[in-house]
């Protein structure tokens, strides 16, 4: 099964200690970073896609992606 997610927060250290855990953790990187200024709150946002090949599992719509 493959698996995919997209990782979003404020461009700070904290979304990029959740990328890293995440690559740690076998998920690979899907594409370039996206980043989007939010005017309303005067910062920047980015996102990362990521996605993870799990052997010996079928998907089921209730599993949590980042557990796995």
């Amino acid at each position: 099964m493959k698996l995919y997610r997209f990782i979003t927060g404020p461009d700070d250290a904290k979304f990029c200690h959740r990328v890293t855990d995440a690559l740690n953790k076998g998920w690979e990187l899907a594409g370039s970073p996206s980043y989007a200024f939010n005017a309303a709150a005067g910062i920047m946002h980015c996102g990362q896609a990521v996605t993870k090949t799990v052997e010996g599992k079928d998907y089921h719509p209730d599993m949590k992606l980042g557990e796995q």
